[in-house]
């Protein structure tokens, strides 16, 4: 049965994320689920066979919330992971556990999950005070866990906030390079900086790392210290030993929390080093107030294709292991 939908928009500037460059995202509602889609002035109108019409309504809607309420500039990615998904599916309801979030008074920091799996994530990191966070890249592990750290400092939850990351090779051989020990280690970190400064006006960071409330560090640098009020995040953590692991979870203080993440299908140790990530999943899971929190490929948010990149090397993998058999 054909059905006609309107929807009307508000006069926001921000609906260039609705809709994406050249109306791309309009496109590819129009293509998956085989919609008319037509936007003239301010409504957009809609029409075909019921459930894709209305599937399409909620899309669209949602799209629109996220941009025009929440600030959120909405990726290619989550046009796509909303479209496959069927009707009435789990996936459908982002927008409520998007209203569910507590909302920041700062803009910088109005970090929403955009999947049922960081939604998840999101929720863990709130209820337990060492969360595990493992999967694989643009998952939004690291970000969540930083705009999370963010938002305790600001409401005084916590006085100091420690990112470190193990300076771990991915195959090449770089100490023959000039330049000190810390100049030779601050490329590792950038990764966590970046994080950093999409959420905060550069002068704001800069003013948090000059007094010692913000720092990024390497791991080694951490032996010894006792950190307490503090919110802890190690990065990278797939290409830790056991014995760094242990070192870094017991730097652990009162009132502090610790997040891991990490991705297992990425690991720079060498052959003989088995990485403390995947060893902890053994004996730490039955503590209580400590979680592990999987990510998947969907809810990869980056461009989408991340996605298919993780796929193909998935497939890869499983057919190397299976002619090994």
């Amino acid at each position: 049965m054909k059905v006609h939908k309107k929807i009307i928009l508000g006069n926001s500037s921000d609906l260039l994320h609705v809709f994406g460059p050249y109306d791309r995202y309009l496109k590819l509602i129009r293509q998956q689920l085989n919609v008319k889609v037509s936007l003239k002035h301010n409504t957009l109108k809609l029409s075909g066979e019921k459930e894709p019409v209305n599937q399409a309504e909620r899309i669209l809607k949602y799209l629109v919330t996220m941009a025009q309420e929440n600030g959120h500039p909405v990726a290619e990615a989550d046009v796509l992971k909303l479209i496959g998904q069927p009707p009435g599916s789990e996936a459908n309801r982002l927008t409520d556990l998007t209203a569910a979030q507590p909302r920041e008074t700062n803009n910088l920091l109005k970090v929403k999950p955009r999947t049922e799996g960081q939604a998840r994530y999101m929720e863990t990191l709130e209820k337990h005070d060492i969360v595990f966070s493992i999967g694989p890249a643009g998952t939004g592990k690291t970000y969540l866990a930083v705009a999370r750290a963010l938002v305790a400092l600001r409401n005084g939850g916590i006085k100091k906030i420690v990112l470190a990351r193990p300076a771990v090779e991915a195959g090449e051989r770089l100490g023959f390079l000039p330049g000190s020990y810390e100049e030779k280690v601050n490329p590792y970190l950038r990764p966590l900086y970046d994080a950093l400064e999409s959420l905060l006006e550069s002068q704001q960071l800069r003013r948090l790392i000059e007094t010692d409330i913000i720092e990024v560090i390497p791991l080694a640098y951490m032996r010894g210290r006792n950190l307490a009020n503090a919110f802890i995040i190690l990065d990278e953590a797939q290409n830790t030993t056991s014995s760094q692991m242990k070192m870094f979870l017991t730097r652990m203080g009162t009132h502090s929390k610790i997040v891991i993440t990490g991705d297992i299908t990425q690991i720079d140790l060498p052959p003989d080093k088995i990485s403390g990530l995947v060893e902890v999943k053994t004996f730490l899971s039955h503590i209580p107030g400590i979680a592990f929190c999987y990510l998947t490929k969907t809810d990869i948010v980056r461009h989408s294709l991340v996605q298919a990149i993780v796929d193909a090397y998935e497939s890869k993998n499983k057919y190397q292991k299976k002619k090994q058999k």
